[in-house]
């Protein structure tokens, strides 16, 4: 058995596995930013394979994507042109000060931040980044549903889907290290292409909803929305002119806006 990530080391596989044909993510975000009144300036932070960067840049945005995986940049940069791209970690970067209007910051990036200085590292290079009144959107699990709830702990998760002929066949579980507030997958693929199967490990701070009100003040930010939803990873999903946030933290997912002060 191989150790990789099998799906952020292949992007196209990436995005088969994981289709947003309606744009869900991005449109979600770009209503987040016009309801705010965010200026044209965006930073796709953990931009992945650029589907949702190169979405807002032709809504109109001025968008820069940034990733530490170069496989995702290359992918980016010929799949989804438009933005620039750039190498960035987000657990500590600097791309100018006061450079964007809006950092966006999508599908649980933000979690990457395992430890409190990554947590602090990030939202410290975002202000700076930040024009004055400049808006954090951010879209990631939410650590209070695990207080209550283990359906998502209890068994594994199966799932499989076919690209270019070939069938691949995931078993998934997941942990969470209390002590550290992470959640953890172990996720072994395999395929019907004779191919060894892959191990991928991966792993998610647990942040809840006060713990990140009170980061973001401390990194000088007023929280304008913090919610479950609905959101683009929600059920039932977002949608414009859809049902407004009830300011609830008890699903899965957990938004926030925030202004930089």
């Amino acid at each position: 058995m191989t150790d990789a990530n099998l799906l952020t080391d292949h992007p196209a596989l990436y995005e088969a596995r994981f289709p947003d044909p309606g744009h869900l993510a991005a449109r979600w975000a770009d209503h987040r930013l016009r309801s705010h009144t965010a200026g044209p300036r965006v930073l796709d932070l953990g931009c992945g394979t650029g589907r949702d960067a190169a979405w807002l840049h032709r809504a109109g945005c001025e968008v820069t994507g940034a990733d530490l995986s170069d496989a995702m940049l290359a992918h980016a940069r010929a799949h989804h042109p438009g933005p620039e791209y750039v190498r960035a970690d987000l657990r500590r970067f600097d791309l100018g000060a006061q450079a964007f209007d809006a950092v966006v910051c999508l599908d649980s990036a933000l979690l990457y931040c395992h430890t409190n200085d990554d947590l602090d590292g990030l939202l410290a290079s975002c202000r700076r980044a930040l024009a004055p009144g400049g808006l954090l959107v951010a879209e990631m699990r939410n650590g209070a549903f695990f207080l209550g709830s283990t359906e998502l702990l209890d068994a594994p998760a199966t799932g499989s889907f076919t690209w270019q002929g070939t069938t691949y066949r995931h078993v998934t579980r997941l942990r969470v290290d209390r002590a550290a507030q992470l959640l953890c997958r172990r996720r072994v693929w395999t395929t019907d292409d004779g191919s060894p199967p892959v191990e991928q490990r991966s792993a998610w701070r647990l942040l809840f909803p006060q713990e990140l009100r009170y980061a973001l003040a401390a990194h000088g930010f007023t929280v304008l929305e913090l919610h479950d939803g609905p959101g683009p990873r929600t059920e039932p999903a977002w949608r414009a002119g859809g049902p407004a946030p009830t300011g609830s933290a008890d699903g899965d997912r957990l938004h926030v806006v925030a202004r930089r002060t």
